[in-house]
């Protein structure tokens, strides 16, 4: 499957368009064929790493300080339920989603993703 990826920091030009392999639903994930996704002003800071100088260094050790830890941007997408995992109970294939992958290991600049049935809610403080 396709899948664009930034593997350092810098302009658009640090895109790449690649060839990775389908992601397989594990017992509690839903398979996602991506639809539509956003490029939002957050994608281009990460990409960028364009930052308030206050907030660079922390910023950057979150998110990866000499290269991206994440290499899939990609903060919000639609897209059809194509598999799904034996636990799963909420979801069908062919079901319509919009989802958000934050706070997972890819971003959605790709043709599919998995996503947990569940999310946990996370909360600061």
């Amino acid at each position: 499957m396709k899948a664009v990826i930034y593997t350092k920091y810098g302009p658009p030009s640090v895109l790449k368009l690649v060839d990775i392999e389908k992601p397989q639903p594990k017992n509690n994930e839903i398979l996602v064929k991506i639809c539509a996704t956003t490029v939002t002003s957050g994608d281009t800071r990460l990409r960028s790493s364009n930052f308030p100088p206050v907030a660079w260094l922390l910023v950057r050790l979150m998110f990866g300080l000499f290269k991206p830890k994440k290499e899939i941007l990609g903060h919000e997408l639609s897209g059809i339920v194509e598999a799904v995992g034996k636990e799963v109970t909420k979801y069908k294939v062919g079901d319509e989603v919009i989802a958000t992958p934050t706070m997972l290991s890819t971003g959605s600049y790709t043709e599919y993703i998995c996503i947990p049935q569940e999310r946990k809610k996370e909360y600061w403080g």
